[in-house]
Protein backbone atom coordinates (compact mmCIF):
# COMPACT_ATOMS: atom_id res chain seq x y z
CA UNK A 1 0.00 0.00 0.00
CA UNK A 2 1.76 3.06 -0.71
CA UNK A 3 2.34 5.79 2.02
CA UNK A 4 1.31 3.32 4.27
CA UNK A 5 3.71 1.18 6.66
CA UNK A 6 2.76 -1.80 8.99
CA UNK A 7 -0.13 -4.85 8.48
CA UNK A 8 -2.22 -3.88 11.71
CA UNK A 9 -5.94 -3.49 11.21
CA UNK A 10 -8.20 -2.57 14.29
CA UNK A 11 -12.20 -3.44 14.10
CA UNK A 12 -11.98 -4.36 10.45
CA UNK A 13 -10.34 -1.41 10.01
CA UNK A 14 -8.36 -0.60 7.10
CA UNK A 15 -6.24 1.96 8.87
CA UNK A 16 -2.02 1.66 8.87
CA UNK A 17 0.57 3.83 10.35
CA UNK A 18 1.08 6.71 7.40
CA UNK A 19 3.63 9.34 7.35
CA UNK A 20 1.02 11.34 6.56
CA UNK A 21 -1.04 11.41 9.70
CA UNK A 22 2.44 11.22 11.73
CA UNK A 23 3.57 14.41 9.68
CA UNK A 24 0.28 16.00 10.60
CA UNK A 25 0.42 14.85 14.58
CA UNK A 26 3.71 16.17 14.82
CA UNK A 27 3.21 19.48 13.59
CA UNK A 28 0.03 20.07 15.89
CA UNK A 29 2.02 19.07 18.87
CA UNK A 30 3.93 22.08 18.33
CA UNK A 31 1.02 23.06 20.91
CA UNK A 32 2.54 21.27 23.43
CA UNK A 33 5.69 23.92 22.72
CA UNK A 34 3.69 26.43 23.81
CA UNK A 35 2.79 25.47 27.68
CA UNK A 36 5.54 23.78 27.50
CA UNK A 37 8.19 26.83 26.98
CA UNK A 38 5.68 29.03 29.41
CA UNK A 39 5.81 26.57 32.24
CA UNK A 40 10.09 26.26 31.95
CA UNK A 41 10.79 29.72 30.85
CA UNK A 42 8.65 32.25 33.73
CA UNK A 43 10.75 30.78 36.65
CA UNK A 44 13.74 31.73 34.68
CA UNK A 45 13.21 35.16 33.48
CA UNK A 46 11.01 36.13 37.15
CA UNK A 47 14.15 35.53 38.56
CA UNK A 48 16.83 37.35 36.04
CA UNK A 49 18.14 40.65 38.08
CA UNK A 50 17.51 42.73 34.33
CA UNK A 51 13.64 41.92 34.79
CA UNK A 52 13.29 42.49 38.23
CA UNK A 53 14.95 45.09 38.07
CA UNK A 54 12.80 46.98 35.29
CA UNK A 55 9.41 45.63 36.99
CA UNK A 56 10.00 44.51 41.02
CA UNK A 57 12.91 46.30 42.01
CA UNK A 58 11.83 45.67 45.27
CA UNK A 59 11.99 42.03 44.93
CA UNK A 60 15.79 42.22 43.83
CA UNK A 61 16.63 44.57 46.62
CA UNK A 62 15.59 41.29 48.67
CA UNK A 63 16.91 38.81 46.89
CA UNK A 64 20.02 40.61 47.00
CA UNK A 65 19.79 41.26 50.71
CA UNK A 66 21.99 38.91 52.92
CA UNK A 67 19.67 38.84 55.83
CA UNK A 68 16.75 37.53 53.86
CA UNK A 69 18.99 34.48 52.00
CA UNK A 70 16.47 31.03 52.71
CA UNK A 71 13.51 33.05 53.51
CA UNK A 72 11.93 32.61 49.85
CA UNK A 73 8.30 34.22 50.77
CA UNK A 74 10.12 37.20 52.26
CA UNK A 75 12.23 37.93 48.82
CA UNK A 76 9.07 37.15 46.66
CA UNK A 77 6.44 38.84 48.71
CA UNK A 78 4.92 40.72 45.98
CA UNK A 79 1.44 40.61 44.94
CA UNK A 80 1.83 41.81 41.69
CA UNK A 81 4.33 39.28 40.23
CA UNK A 82 1.86 36.95 41.89
CA UNK A 83 -0.86 38.07 39.49
CA UNK A 84 1.68 38.40 36.39
CA UNK A 85 2.33 34.61 37.18
CA UNK A 86 -1.19 33.33 37.51
CA UNK A 87 -2.95 35.28 35.37
CA UNK A 88 -2.28 32.91 32.53
CA UNK A 89 -3.60 29.83 34.37
CA UNK A 90 -6.87 32.13 34.99
CA UNK A 91 -7.63 33.24 31.61
CA UNK A 92 -7.52 29.71 30.21
CA UNK A 93 -9.07 28.60 32.83
CA UNK A 94 -12.27 31.22 31.95
CA UNK A 95 -12.12 30.17 28.19
CA UNK A 96 -12.40 26.02 29.50
CA UNK A 97 -15.21 26.91 32.02
CA UNK A 98 -16.96 29.13 29.77
CA UNK A 99 -16.99 26.67 26.89
CA UNK A 100 -15.26 29.04 25.02
CA UNK A 101 -12.97 26.60 23.82
CA UNK A 102 -14.97 23.66 23.23
CA UNK A 103 -17.49 25.62 21.15
CA UNK A 104 -14.86 26.82 18.99
CA UNK A 105 -13.32 23.45 18.69
CA UNK A 106 -16.47 21.99 17.26
CA UNK A 107 -18.07 25.07 15.20
CA UNK A 108 -14.82 26.06 13.70
CA UNK A 109 -13.08 23.06 13.53
CA UNK A 110 -9.98 21.65 15.45
CA UNK A 111 -7.09 23.32 12.85
CA UNK A 112 -8.43 26.24 12.61
CA UNK A 113 -8.36 26.60 16.91
CA UNK A 114 -4.70 25.85 15.99
CA UNK A 115 -4.52 28.65 13.94
CA UNK A 116 -6.20 30.91 16.48
CA UNK A 117 -3.70 29.52 19.24
CA UNK A 118 -0.91 30.46 16.77
CA UNK A 119 -1.79 33.66 16.22
CA UNK A 120 -3.04 34.51 19.71
CA UNK A 121 0.66 33.48 21.12
CA UNK A 122 2.55 35.49 18.14
CA UNK A 123 1.01 38.13 19.49
CA UNK A 124 1.40 37.43 23.00
CA UNK A 125 5.23 36.78 22.62
CA UNK A 126 5.69 40.17 20.57
CA UNK A 127 4.23 41.95 23.75
CA UNK A 128 5.81 40.45 25.78
CA UNK A 129 9.15 41.23 24.38
CA UNK A 130 8.44 44.80 23.65
CA UNK A 131 7.03 45.53 26.74
CA UNK A 132 7.49 48.51 28.74
CA UNK A 133 5.00 48.56 31.63
CA UNK A 134 3.38 45.38 34.23
CA UNK A 135 0.18 46.22 31.75
CA UNK A 136 1.42 44.67 29.31
CA UNK A 137 3.00 41.82 30.65
CA UNK A 138 -0.46 41.00 32.51
CA UNK A 139 -1.94 41.58 28.98
CA UNK A 140 0.30 39.39 27.31
CA UNK A 141 0.18 36.70 29.40
CA UNK A 142 -3.62 36.56 29.18
CA UNK A 143 -3.17 36.31 25.31
CA UNK A 144 -0.96 33.52 26.34
CA UNK A 145 -3.57 31.51 28.34
CA UNK A 146 -6.75 31.66 25.87
CA UNK A 147 -3.92 30.53 23.29
CA UNK A 148 -2.65 27.59 25.42
CA UNK A 149 -6.68 26.83 26.19
CA UNK A 150 -6.95 26.51 22.55
CA UNK A 151 -4.13 24.60 21.56
CA UNK A 152 -4.54 22.21 24.88
CA UNK A 153 -8.08 20.83 23.23
CA UNK A 154 -7.73 21.30 20.06
CA UNK A 155 -4.05 19.47 19.57
CA UNK A 156 -5.20 16.06 21.72
CA UNK A 157 -8.73 16.22 19.71
CA UNK A 158 -6.90 16.66 16.35
CA UNK A 159 -4.32 13.96 16.70
CA UNK A 160 -7.01 11.65 18.13
CA UNK A 161 -8.65 11.83 15.08
CA UNK A 162 -6.01 11.61 12.38
CA UNK A 163 -4.46 8.64 14.35
CA UNK A 164 -4.77 4.96 12.92
CA UNK A 165 -6.99 3.30 15.64
CA UNK A 166 -4.61 0.78 17.21
CA UNK A 167 -1.84 3.62 17.04
CA UNK A 168 -3.83 6.31 18.67
CA UNK A 169 -2.31 6.32 22.32
CA UNK A 170 0.96 7.05 21.04
CA UNK A 171 0.08 9.64 18.44
CA UNK A 172 -1.77 11.17 21.00
CA UNK A 173 0.98 11.29 23.63
CA UNK A 174 3.09 13.50 21.11
CA UNK A 175 1.56 16.65 22.43
CA UNK A 176 2.77 15.57 25.61
CA UNK A 177 6.34 14.83 24.58
CA UNK A 178 6.67 17.96 23.05
CA UNK A 179 5.52 19.68 25.95
CA UNK A 180 7.91 18.30 27.98
CA UNK A 181 10.75 18.76 25.34
CA UNK A 182 10.24 22.48 25.26
CA UNK A 183 10.33 22.87 29.10
CA UNK A 184 13.90 21.94 28.59
CA UNK A 185 14.31 23.91 26.03
CA UNK A 186 13.28 26.87 27.69
CA UNK A 187 15.49 26.16 30.42
CA UNK A 188 18.75 25.43 28.04
CA UNK A 189 17.52 29.42 26.56
CA UNK A 190 17.66 30.60 30.10
CA UNK A 191 20.58 29.58 30.84
CA UNK A 192 22.50 30.65 28.07
CA UNK A 193 21.32 34.07 28.71
CA UNK A 194 21.90 33.78 32.28
CA UNK A 195 26.09 33.15 31.66
CA UNK A 196 26.52 35.71 29.04
CA UNK A 197 26.35 39.31 28.93
CA UNK A 198 22.65 39.66 27.28
CA UNK A 199 21.54 38.93 31.06
CA UNK A 200 20.19 42.84 31.34
CA UNK A 201 17.73 42.43 28.43
CA UNK A 202 18.10 38.74 28.03
CA UNK A 203 14.84 38.35 29.23
CA UNK A 204 12.77 39.43 26.00
CA UNK A 205 14.24 36.95 24.53
CA UNK A 206 13.36 34.64 26.75
CA UNK A 207 9.63 35.28 26.34
CA UNK A 208 10.29 36.43 22.52
CA UNK A 209 11.59 33.06 21.47
CA UNK A 210 7.96 31.74 22.16
CA UNK A 211 6.69 33.04 18.90
CA UNK A 212 8.93 30.48 17.12
CA UNK A 213 6.61 27.42 18.19
CA UNK A 214 3.11 29.33 17.92
CA UNK A 215 4.22 30.40 14.31
CA UNK A 216 4.38 26.69 13.89
CA UNK A 217 0.91 25.65 14.96
CA UNK A 218 -0.07 28.62 12.74
CA UNK A 219 1.27 27.31 9.56
CA UNK A 220 -0.22 24.17 10.89
CA UNK A 221 -3.57 25.34 11.55
CA UNK A 222 -3.29 27.33 7.67
CA UNK A 223 -1.63 23.96 5.73
CA UNK A 224 -2.56 20.98 7.78
CA UNK A 225 -5.67 19.08 6.61
CA UNK A 226 -8.83 18.82 9.07
CA UNK A 227 -9.95 15.89 10.79
CA UNK A 228 -12.99 13.85 9.57
CA UNK A 229 -14.49 13.96 12.37
CA UNK A 230 -14.99 18.11 12.48
CA UNK A 231 -15.37 17.94 8.94
CA UNK A 232 -18.63 15.58 9.75
CA UNK A 233 -19.38 17.40 12.48
CA UNK A 234 -19.91 20.79 10.41
CA UNK A 235 -21.91 18.80 7.71
CA UNK A 236 -18.74 18.19 5.15
CA UNK A 237 -19.26 14.62 4.36
CA UNK A 238 -17.38 14.40 0.52
CA UNK A 239 -13.91 16.51 2.05
CA UNK A 240 -14.20 14.34 5.40
CA UNK A 241 -14.14 10.96 2.91
CA UNK A 242 -11.12 12.62 1.08
CA UNK A 243 -9.32 13.49 4.34
CA UNK A 244 -9.63 10.30 5.77
CA UNK A 245 -8.27 8.66 2.54
CA UNK A 246 -5.37 11.10 2.64
CA UNK A 247 -4.12 9.91 6.06
CA UNK A 248 -4.80 6.41 5.97
CA UNK A 249 -3.06 6.06 2.77
CA UNK A 250 -5.91 4.24 0.85
CA UNK A 251 -9.45 4.87 -0.44
CA UNK A 252 -10.60 1.36 1.49
CA UNK A 253 -12.03 3.55 4.21
CA UNK A 254 -15.83 2.70 4.19
CA UNK A 255 -16.22 1.15 7.49
CA UNK A 256 -14.36 3.69 9.65
CA UNK A 257 -15.91 6.20 7.03
CA UNK A 258 -19.22 5.23 8.08
CA UNK A 259 -18.81 4.37 11.35
CA UNK A 260 -17.75 7.77 11.74
CA UNK A 261 -20.77 9.19 10.10
CA UNK A 262 -22.62 7.46 12.79
CA UNK A 263 -20.57 8.74 16.02
CA UNK A 264 -21.52 12.39 14.65
CA UNK A 265 -24.98 11.88 14.35
CA UNK A 266 -24.73 10.51 17.99
CA UNK A 267 -22.88 13.45 19.40
CA UNK A 268 -25.32 15.81 17.54
CA UNK A 269 -27.87 14.40 18.96
CA UNK A 270 -26.36 15.21 22.89
CA UNK A 271 -28.61 18.27 23.87
CA UNK A 272 -26.97 18.24 27.15
CA UNK A 273 -23.46 17.41 26.84
CA UNK A 274 -23.22 18.14 31.09
CA UNK A 275 -25.64 16.21 31.91
CA UNK A 276 -24.45 13.58 30.15
CA UNK A 277 -20.44 14.17 31.45
CA UNK A 278 -22.27 13.24 34.74
CA UNK A 279 -24.23 10.29 33.82
CA UNK A 280 -23.46 6.89 35.00
CA UNK A 281 -22.47 5.51 31.91
CA UNK A 282 -19.64 7.89 31.73
CA UNK A 283 -18.89 8.46 35.25
CA UNK A 284 -15.32 5.71 35.20
CA UNK A 285 -13.74 7.47 32.34
CA UNK A 286 -14.81 10.93 34.56
CA UNK A 287 -13.12 9.57 37.73
CA UNK A 288 -10.09 8.20 36.08
CA UNK A 289 -9.87 11.30 33.71
CA UNK A 290 -10.13 13.73 37.13
CA UNK A 291 -7.63 11.48 39.40
CA UNK A 292 -5.16 11.22 36.88
CA UNK A 293 -4.92 14.85 36.10
CA UNK A 294 -5.28 15.36 40.34
CA UNK A 295 -2.73 13.44 40.93
CA UNK A 296 -0.17 14.31 38.62
CA UNK A 297 -0.40 17.68 40.26
CA UNK A 298 -0.50 16.54 43.65
CA UNK A 299 3.21 15.04 42.84
CA UNK A 300 4.29 18.21 43.23
CA UNK A 301 6.49 18.32 40.37
CA UNK A 302 4.84 21.82 38.98
CA UNK A 303 6.30 23.30 41.32
CA UNK A 304 9.96 22.33 40.50
CA UNK A 305 9.20 23.19 36.84
CA UNK A 306 7.75 27.11 37.79
CA UNK A 307 9.91 28.07 40.46
CA UNK A 308 12.97 25.93 40.45
CA UNK A 309 15.27 29.65 40.12
CA UNK A 310 13.68 30.95 43.19
CA UNK A 311 14.19 27.59 45.13
CA UNK A 312 17.56 27.38 44.75
CA UNK A 313 18.44 31.33 44.93
CA UNK A 314 16.33 30.72 48.67
CA UNK A 315 18.93 28.12 49.29
CA UNK A 316 21.62 30.70 49.03
CA UNK A 317 22.69 29.66 45.30
CA UNK A 318 24.31 32.30 42.96
CA UNK A 319 22.33 33.23 39.88
CA UNK A 320 25.16 32.14 37.82
CA UNK A 321 25.13 28.70 39.54
CA UNK A 322 21.52 28.02 39.90
CA UNK A 323 21.31 28.27 35.89
CA UNK A 324 23.46 25.45 35.35
CA UNK A 325 21.53 23.34 38.34
CA UNK A 326 18.03 23.89 37.16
Amino acid sequence: MEGAIGDGAVEGYNAQFTWTAFFCCLTAASGGALFGYDNGVMGGVTSMNGFLNNYFPSVLEKQNTVNTVGNLYCQYDSQTLQLMTSVLFISGAICELTGTTAYLSRYHGRKRVMMYSGILFMIAAIILAASQTIAMIVVGRVFQGVAISFASVSVPIYNSEMAPPHLRGRFNQLYQLVLTFFILVAQVINLIINVTDAVRWGWRLSLGFAFCPSFVLFLGGVFLPDSPNSLLERGKPEQARKNLQLVRGTKDVDKEFNDLVEFAKLAAECKHPWRTLFSKKYRPQLILSACSTGFQQWTGINILIFYAPQIFLSLGVSTSTHAFVQ
